[in-house]
């Protein structure tokens, strides 16, 4: 035999490496899916008896080649040295996923054979058991590990990728977020729709008017007037569970302004007097969502904030209901957590845009549901009740694992003696047909018939949940018992455990008996470790009937033995709160011990042991036996001061806080703990650590507790701070990474330092938005390249230069609605853009994710254009030229740009609905071809290629469906310079420089797929020369007359007539008299014109003459006014001169006196 061979393929991803292993396969078995690990080695052991018992001509084993990859398990024939390959004879023998194979056994006494389980079908409810030897015994643990390590690979895989958004089934629906309303029950009245639409309008005080909510109730006799229309509503109460999340556990993830007023306190309130809570939205918000609908859940995504709103699973939805007189608005019921452990249900409103789409809304989610629940039970995992007959194979299995040959045979003899005697018969009669040599042999076809009869007899049980299940609506629904046969089949079963469970409850009496001696005889302390470790390990045990039944005879047998309140108190607690931790049997058992060590003899206090929260009862019951018996020795002394073990000392004060008296608030806490019972307020506690005496914490001041508060207060603003700050940085951190991953792609034209520094110098210019640069410079700095990080500031300052060159905008310009409020309304052409969303740029980054930030901003801009533009609305194709303008700047940036190169730029009149723009485009680009490039045009229409078939992507798309998005870019740099014009001279470019290979093809399929496939795929240097020849090509004129020329050609087809030459000519001659006389008209009106232009100039010299005339004179007077203020100056100057002495003897009058 070859030995194993190992070889690792090279995968586009690391998880996807595949390790092949050359090993026999010895067989393999169909086995029941609830085949278990102790069955396994029997399974492999009949493998083996069957290989071996094979004929010699065709061997039993083979050699296979074994391929385990995390994408899947695959087992193949190895052919000969001297054999082809056939693929015929080398098919797969088996092919599955990793994830699939749930048993794994490796055969400890012959180490080179192994086996796996791998599950079939959920609905045949069957496994296969594959045996493999391998030519080491080193190399299967290996193999063992691989298979494990590739299963696991494949389950990380399948939940990090969300499942959900990624699915095909998931739909998805625009809708208006109307408000949520708290119901009383999880089903609806008919009328719950409209109730809450007016309960939005009146808590809103009439805010929700027609225009902001197309929704807002209509008047009453109005809609009693008008017809009702059915309404559709259903439940699905095959799919609610008890158990529900609770919503909203990240809420970093999933948040949402609507949802953050909505007070559960304020909800349990109202539903306690009776009373629904009515929550509109805020309609100066965007309420528009994106309603998701999945396979097992749905997803309410805010467009907005790019972020899951709301997300319920479809168990916790118990209603689903439309509109009777609000027939375009749909909502659903759900059930939601409180603040305080419980839950409420409330109803979800939302607005649609037509009744139609409200329809396929439900319609989709009936379907969803429906889908659900039949995978669901498809998915359900088969169990083991204690009555299923491979159970009893299986504990069968567990008797006999390890045991010799002699003892399993005696063993199975007696398990043997339990069936019937049709049964022993037969197996007797079948085992000594083949004649076993050995005693292990004999066991080893033993325990194959067991299992194939207890095979047989699980495909027709019913467990017991199901017969419980099937009483219950036998009873409610027929009032009759259920039949005779599975009634005694009950009780034959539930008497067989209770003989059972007696027989083992006095065995564990007398077990433990003699523990309890031998431990008194040891020390008079018993350890927390070692009694945890003896009581987890009695926890493996089924549960049974019977057994559940014994918890109250045990908990009353504390209170009989005059035992504290706490610990049947904490015992009651424990045993509801945390029923798996104990067992059935245990609590069985537990009733034998306390029945059989009643401490009568006890007159003292009994002291409760101190356990920790996950102890069984079982460890109580011990430890009060053990205290009660040194209490029992000790009677007539003093109660003595309680000391405890260091590690019950590290335990009390890890699990509750400890005080300096005891409280009525400790048994709380301790009851919260589990079963670790209070110590008694009688006894002082000497609490000892392994250095010495812990030291009690000394009661605070007021002063110091509010000195705490103070620097907790401080810490606590300090810390919201900082997370403010943390924010901010991860903030800018996702911008660069956004920003970084939006420009992920290859550069065409490599701008160099000297250029960038002139685009950033023009970029950086004060007011730019009101200074003309000069075209040429801008001419020569876009042909020299444009950075990559400033491509999309320099289109904005592009489109800004062409705005002050042409002042006056075009005839046809759009309403100048704010973005946010076109995000705000809803779109009817959702249906289309949703499509297009996975099909623009899937290769990218940004925009492969389902639902991600790229295709959420890209649906926001093409649908508010498509409520801003009605004629155009939505077209294929203006999700690639969205795409592009979002990848250099932001969201509402890049939909001001899409207006401008529609409505300026001219790009809008190719996605009319009517297309007839289109098709000039087409006639223009045959016609350039006709008289640029002769023979490649008479190539192609001689294999009647028109210019439709390759084309018109490329228009519709500006080359982005199809080129690398580097090109793409350099061409969106020169139509933001020169126009739509640039379209035609980058086809016609394209087409002239790759003419020699086009003309090689000699027929249409493979013109197309060069045209198509391999002219995208053109290097570096070919793209930079294409774009080098476009910014020296000039063909406006040629493109004028081509369309001319179209107009005219239509006009000629137009008129079907036939007509002679004469009439001919007399039509051409009336038309082009009909030209002349509108020429003259023209000349006239021209004239007109000139004359009122120059008698306007003359009226504007004379006014600048008069003007001039006017500042001279203003001057003049302004001279004359500065001469007169001289002279004024100089008057008062010789008045002051003339009066001055007349004054002088005034001031001496007071001083003389």
């Amino acid at each position: 035999m070859e030995p194993i061979t190992f070889t690792a393929r090279k995968h586009p991803f690391p998880s996807e490496v595949s390790v092949e292993f050359s090993l026999q396969l010895v067989g393999f078995l169909p086995v029941h899916s609830l085949t278990t690990m102790p069955m396994l080695p029997w399974v492999v052991a009949e493998v083996r008896r069957l290989s071996g018992q094979s004929s010699t001509k065709e061997s039993g084993t083979k050699q296979v080649h074994l391929c385990v990859s995390p994408s899947g398990l695959r087992c193949e024939p190895e052919p000969g040295r001297s054999q082809q390959w056939d693929p015929l004879i080398c098919s797969s023998i088996f092919e599955c996923k990793p994830q699939r194979v749930h048993r794994l056994i490796h055969n400890s006494h012959d180490p080179s054979y192994f086996a796996c389980l791998i599950k079939d079908d959920a609905a045949s409810q069957q496994s296969i058991c594959y045996v493999f030897k391998a030519d080491g015994q080193t190399k299967v643990p290996e193999i063992i590990s691989s298979i494990r390590q590739a299963g696991k690979i494949a389950r990380q895989d399948e939940l990090r990728c969300p499942s959900e958004f990624d699915d095909t089934f998931a739909k998805k629906f625009e809708v208006l977020f109307c408000g949520r309303v708290a119901v009383a029950h999880r089903k609806a009245p008919p009328a719950l729709i409209d109730e809450c639409i007016e309960g939005f309008s009146h808590v809103s005080g009439g805010g929700f008017s027609s225009d902001q909510l197309r929704a807002a109730p209509q008047p009453p006799g109005d809609r009693e007037r008008g017809p009702r229309p059915m309404r559709k509503s259903f439940s699905q109460p095959g799919l609610r569970s008890l158990a529900f999340r609770k919503e909203f556990q990240d809420a970093g993830l999933r948040s949402s302004s609507f949802f953050s007023s909505f007070e559960e306190n304020d909800i349990e309130n109202h539903l306690i007097s009776g009373h629904n809570i009515v929550q509109p939205t805020d309609i100066e918000e965007n309420r528009t969502m994106l309603f998701t609908i999945g396979q097992s859940e749905v997803y309410l995504i805010s467009p907005d904030t790019k972020k899951i709103a709301l997300e319920k699973n479809f168990k916790e939805i118990s209603f689903c209901s439309q509109g009777i007189r609000h027939v375009d608005h749909f909502g659903f019921i759900c059930r939601e957590s409180s603040g305080g452990g419980g839950f409420h249900f409330v109803c979800y409103v939302f607005q649609c845009t037509n009744e139609a789409l409200v329809d396929e809304i439900m319609m989709t989610l009936k379907q969803a549901f429906t889908v659900a629940a039949v995978q669901q039970t498809a998915k359900a995992t088969a169990q083991l009740c204690e009555g299923c007959p491979l159970q009893g194979l299986h504990k069968l299995c567990e008797r006999i694992e390890g045991m010799n040959s002699s003892k399993t045979k005696l063993e199975l003899q007696k398990h043997l003696t339990t069936l019937t005697n049709q049964e022993q018969a037969t197996i007797f009669e079948e085992v000594q047909k083949l004649r076993p040599r050995s005693e292990q042999r004999e066991n080893e076809l033993i325990v194959s018939f067991l299992r194939c009869l207890y095979e047989e007899k699980q495909k027709v049980h019913i467990h017991i949940g199901e017969i419980k299940q099937a009483s219950q609506i036998a009873a409610e629904n027929i009032g009759s018992e259920l039949p005779s046969s599975a009634t005694r089949f009950r009780l034959d079963m539930l008497k067989n455990k209770a003989k059972r469970s007696l027989t083992e409850s006095l065995e564990s009496i007398l077990s433990r008996g003699n523990k309890a001696r031998g431990l008194q005889e040891h020390s008079a302390s018993l350890d927390l470790d070692s009694s945890v470790s003896s009581t987890l390990s009695n926890t493996s045990k089924e549960p049974s009937v019977c057994e559940k039944e014994a918890f109250p005879i045990s908990e009353s047998s504390f209170r009989l033995l005059g035992s504290s309140d706490d610990l049947s108190s904490d015992s009651e607690s424990h045993a509801a709160e945390e029923p798996a931790l104990l067992s059935p049997q245990q609590g069985f058992r537990r009733r034998a011990n306390t029945l059989s060590h009643v401490p009568v003899e006890c007159q003292q206090p009994l002291q409760q042991a101190q356990g920790s929260p996950g102890v069984s009862q079982r460890k109580l019951v011990r430890d009060f036996e053990s205290k009660a018996s040194h209490l029992g020795d000790a009677s007539g002394t003093p109660v003595k001061t309680r000391r405890h073990s260091w590690r019950q000392q590290i335990f009390l004060r890890v699990a509750t806080p400890q005080k300096a008296c005891d409280s009525p608030g400790r048994h709380e806490d301790y009851s919260e703990l589990g079963e670790l019972p209070p110590r008694s307020p009688l006894e002082p506690v000497c609490e000892d650590g392994p250095f010495g005496p812990v030291p009690e914490e000394k009661k605070r001041t007021s002063r110091e507790l509010r000195e705490l508060w103070q620097k907790a207060i401080l810490q606590q603003i300090l810390l919201l701070r900082m997370e403010k700050e943390n924010q901010k940085l991860q903030a800018s951190e996702n911008d660069l990474l956004n920003k970084r991953l939006k420009l992920d792609y290859e550069e065409i034209t490599p701008c160099l330092k000297e250029v960038t520094t002139v685009w950033e110098k023009m970029l950086t210019t004060p007011g730019r938005s009101k200074i003309k640069f000069d075209m040429e410079k801008m001419h020569s700095a876009v042909g020299q390249g444009v950075p990559r990080h400033h491509r999309g500031e320099i289109w904005k300052f592009l489109a800004e230069q062409y705005h002050l060159k042409h002042p006056f905008p075009s005839k046809q310009q759009p309403k100048d609605t704010p973005y946010k409020e076109l995000l705000k309304q809803l779109t009817s052409h959702q249906h289309a853009i949703l499509i297009d969303l996975g099909r623009t740029f899937p290769t990218h980054p940004y925009f492969s994710a389902q639902l991600g930030a790229g295709q959420l901003s890209l649906y926001n801009i093409l649908k508010a254009y498509s409520l801003l533009d009605q004629e155009v609305g939505y077209c294929q194709g203006l999700s690639f030229v969205a795409g592009i303008l979002l990848l250099h700047m932001g969201e509402e940036e890049a939909f001001n740009m899409l207006k401008f190169l529609m409505f300026d730029m001219g790009l809008r009149k190719q996605y009319r609905p009517d297309m007839i723009i289109l098709q000039i485009q087409m006639y223009q680009l045959s016609r350039l071809l006709h008289d640029y490039h002769r023979d490649l045009y008479n190539h192609l229409e001689e294999h009647e290629i028109g210019p439709s078939l390759y084309a018109a992507p490329w228009f519709l798309t500006v080359f982005a469906s199809q080129f690398p998005l580097g090109f793409v870019a350099r061409v969106f740099d020169m139509i933001f310079l020169q126009g739509s014009e640039v379209i035609f001279k980058v086809a016609l470019s394209l087409l002239g420089s790759h003419k020699p290979l086009i003309l090689q093809h000699e027929n249409l399929e493979t013109i197309v797929d060069f045209i198509k496939s391999t002219l995208p795929n053109l290097g570096l240097v070919q793209m930079e020369k294409t774009i080098s020849q476009v910014f020296v090509m000039d063909i406006s004129k040629q493109l004028q007359a081509y369309e001319v020329e179209y107009h005219v050609l239509q006009e000629e087809l137009i008129d079907p007539s036939p007509l002679s030459d004469n009439q001919r000519m007399d039509r051409l001659e009336k038309t082009n008299s009909s030209l002349r006389k509108q020429n003259l008209d023209l000349l006239e009106q021209l004239q007109v014109a000139n004359g009122r232009i120059q008698s306007l100039e003359a009226t504007i010299e004379k006014l600048l003459t008069s003007e001039s005339k006017l500042k001279q004179a203003t001057l003049a007077l302004e001279l004359e006014r500065s001469a007169l203020l001289q002279t004024v100056e100089r008057l008062q100057g010789q008045t002051a001169e003339l009066g001055g002495p007349e004054p002088d003897p005034v001031p001496p009058e007071p001083a003389g006196h």
